[in-house]
């Protein structure tokens, strides 16, 4: 199996690339310097009473954790509610979110790759990221400037502005080791790569024969330079790895890159607008049977937006299956803090799959229905 895609490695963080084996990497990096942003949730009208009932104590615990309140356990709910933990408690400020869209894949594939940097790792291919900065930076890319504001501020995150797209972090690399050593099945599944980034998750889910795959990031520019141009990448890579100079032989590739890419959607924008997006994009809604996604757990105010997110778009047998360090140092967040939220609201069961203690430890971690009938 090849990957090709794009990341950086930024000399000011120290980061080490080491080996993970089955092919896979690990790129250790400090993420201490995370800032916090105010993100909140959203309420939609929901068939199901159960998710209602959810959503009103989400906005129940954001409104009544201001005042040091806790909200009020409702006792007709299935799924039931916990107080809130005083840990949890969100900032006063409320930033716009960010509105979702979705991303057209363009007719022509090589503009999608035009002026990138191919170079190669072992047992790994990747576009050069920083050269594709200094070439957006060059020509006064109109979009949302993240880049330009990243390389005066030094940061790999900006609160309500850049959320690290640009970046793998290293328990991407735990994960994508982990779908390997276990196996994981993806044939016939829709799968959800939340927070993507380089989108190196939904990739494999790809390659594994996912029926469907959706790449979601906060940040439009990231889909557009990053996870498109990625998924793009490793599906013609593999063309030009098998290329016979047979006319038909060509033609039918490129038919089968082609539908390998309808497969695909790709979203940005903040998770509850990225959710009422979704789930109007499409009279008779089918939700995910498995969301995959790392270092999205760094900051407790993105908890309950997140935890609304698996609730609304996770099919009621789904799996959720998330990367995290232990403790983000700087911000708060980490597993132990997470678990406990999740605890609080009786939703999910988590389990704990793995604790890799290499460098700042981390923890792989499964998500399901409580009760998913």
């Amino acid at each position: 199996m090849t990957f090709q895609f794009n990341f950086t490695i930024e000399d000011h963080l120290e980061d080490e690339l080491t080996s993970l084996g089955d092919g896979a990497l690990a790129l250790h990096s400090s993420k201490e310097s995370l800032v916090s942003e105010r993100q909140k949730g959203t309420h939609r009208d929901k068939k199901c009473s159960t998710e209602q009932s959810d959503l009103l104590q989400d906005h129940l615990w954001e409104h009544k954790s201001e005042r040091n309140e806790a909200p009020s356990q409702d006792p007709d709910s299935s799924f039931g509610a916990a107080n809130s933990s005083s840990n949890l408690e969100p900032h006063e400020e409320k930033p716009c979110l960010k509105v979702a869209k979705e991303h057209a894949v363009p007719k022509d594939l090589k503009k999608v790759l035009e002026n990138k940097v191919t170079e190669t790792l072992p047992g790994l291919q990747h576009v050069n990221i920083s050269i594709m900065k200094t070439t957006l930076l060059k020509e006064n890319f109109p979009g949302e400037n993240i880049i330009s504001k990243s390389f005066s501020s030094h940061s790999d995150l900006i609160s309500g502005v850049y959320e690290g797209g640009l970046k793998i972090w290293e328990c991407t690399f735990d994960l994508m080791a982990y779908l390997t050593k276990a196996k994981v099945k993806f044939a016939g599944k829709k799968v959800l790569d939340l927070g993507c980034g380089s989108g190196l998750l939904g990739i494999m889910a790809l390659k594994g024969g996912a029926k469907e795959i959706h790449f979601q990031d906060y940040n439009s520019v990231v889909i557009d330079e990053v996870t498109l141009p990625n998924v793009v990448a490793n599906l013609t890579l593999e063309d030009e790895e098998n290329d016979v100079n047979e006319p038909d032989v060509k033609r039918l590739r490129r038919s089968t890159v082609a539908q390998e890419l309808c497969k695909c959607r790709f979203f940005s924008g903040e998770w509850s607008e990225f959710c009422k997006l979704i789930l109007s994009s499409e009279k008779l809604f089918e939700k995910y049977d498995l969301i995959l996604t790392s270092e999205t757990i760094y900051n407790p105010d993105y908890y309950v937006p997140l935890h609304q997110t698996f609730l609304r778009l996770l099919d009621k047998n789904g799996q959720v299956l998330l990367a995290s360090k232990v403790h983000y140092f700087g911000v708060g967040g980490g597993t132990h803090l997470f678990q406990k939220f999740v605890e609080e609201r009786n939703v999910f069961e988590t389990r704990t799959l793995e604790i890799i203690d290499e460098g700042l430890k981390r923890c792989l971690i499964e998500m399901t229905f409580k009760y998913p009938t």
